[in-house]
């Protein structure tokens, strides 16, 4: 006869190490990582995913780093003057020419404000930068020092081309102010008349240029075209200009692009710049900027060169890269410079398309001048 209790503690003794040996080679619940470290590989996982698909554009855009933001509102720029001391920042309206050939400034300007003529950064006939010796100088007797805050506007692309000259100089911090002088006036804030003269700072502060690797020249850029792949030169310049129909310009006679150029576009005429500033000429959401770029197919990268017809317009999406971090540059000579050497290669029209014509500059007609 079985002995019941013997059997039910051997079947018992059978039972707990079956249990054991299970348990033993059970695998533990993802390598034992812990919450932490889970989610922080989900998110490298998700980034290194954006990162393997940012020429489709859907890596994450980068935000305005702070100690690089360049475009402000008018709250902004008055409650900074009002806690600065003045021989800490210059202010300045910017046109082409001198203050009277300025469409607002000796009538109404921000108070304290002097008037910069955007020849004092450039000269022509190419129109680019000048050299860094002659920009310093006048940076001097403006009283723009490197570690001055530089706070600009104006009614024209040309307070972004004066900006990035200050950049590319080594003035640490520079502003412009988001919806100029109508984004002043809209904030209720007053404005003065007459003429505010300027005073003279004698030690610029930095070795100038101190970012020379902000400007590519004309020969740089033909060679990026040439052996680099990763390089993208894209043209802010007008419908008509893309296609070839106009110069924009009454001083350039010959149109087209520099072959391989992708449309970034700007807006109507040689300085229309819709695709980039709002009606009250604050800057476009950024994210916008990028959709747009991406429908003509331009990849959001670090390598990114803007050019227009002489720079001034191409200012605006440089300066929209740099205060998110971006590392790009300027084509500074832009279409202007290209048509005056003949051995080089351009497209005229669309290259997306079959009505592209691939010339040297010695080909194209002289008549494309603007009127």
């Amino acid at each position: 006869m079985i002995n019941l209790k013997k059997y039910l503690k051997v079947l018992l003794l059978a039972l707990v190490v079956t249990l054991s040996v299970v348990a033993c080679n059970k695998k533990p619940a993802e390598d034992t990582k812990t919450t932490e470290e889970t989610t922080t590989e989900a998110s490298e996982t998700t980034e290194g995913s954006e990162e393997a698909t940012e020429g489709e554009e859907t890596a994450k855009i980068s935000p305005v780093v702070e100690e690089k933001r360049v475009y402000v509102d008018a709250k902004w720029a008055k409650d900074f003057m009002e806690k600065t001391d003045k021989d800490k920042y210059v202010l300045a309206e910017v046109t082409w020419g001198e203050e009277k050939d300025s469409p607002d400034y000796l009538k109404k300007h921000i108070p304290g404000a002097i008037h910069i003529n955007t020849d004092l950064v450039e000269e022509g006939p190419v129109w680019n930068f000048r050299k860094p010796e002659e920009i310093e100088k006048n940076f001097l007797d403006l009283g723009i020092t490197s570690d001055k805050t530089l706070i600009l506007y104006g009614p024209d692309t040309g307070a972004d081309r004066v900006a990035l000259g200050a950049l590319y100089m080594g003035v640490k911090d520079v502003k412009i102010i988001d919806g100029r002088l109508m984004g002043w006036e809209k904030a209720g804030f007053e404005t003065e008349e007459g003429s505010v003269k300027p005073t003279a700072a004698t030690e610029f502060g930095v070795k100038t240029p101190a970012h020379p690797e902000y400007i590519l020249s004309l020969d740089e850029t033909v060679d990026k075209l040439k052996n680099d792949k990763n390089f993208t030169l894209v043209s802010v310049r007008s419908k008509d200009e893309w296609l070839g129909k106009t110069s924009g310009y009454s001083y350039i006679p010959k149109a087209g692009e520099p072959k391989g150029a992708l449309w970034g576009e700007s807006g109507e005429g040689n300085s229309g710049m819709e695709n980039y500033w709002n009606e009250d000429l604050t800057v476009k959401n950024f994210e916008d900027v990028v959709a747009q770029w991406k429908t003509n197919g331009i990849g959001l990268s670090n390598d990114m060169s803007f050019y227009c017809g002489t720079g001034w317009r191409a200012a605006t999406p440089f300066l929209m890269m740099y205060e998110r971090g971006y590392d790009v540059t300027l084509f500074d000579g832009g279409w202007n410079e290209w048509q005056m050497h003949d051995d080089l290669d351009v497209q005229v029209g669309d290259p997306g398309s079959s009505d592209v014509k691939y010339e040297k500059v010695k080909d194209l007609s002289d008549d494309k001048a603007a009127e």
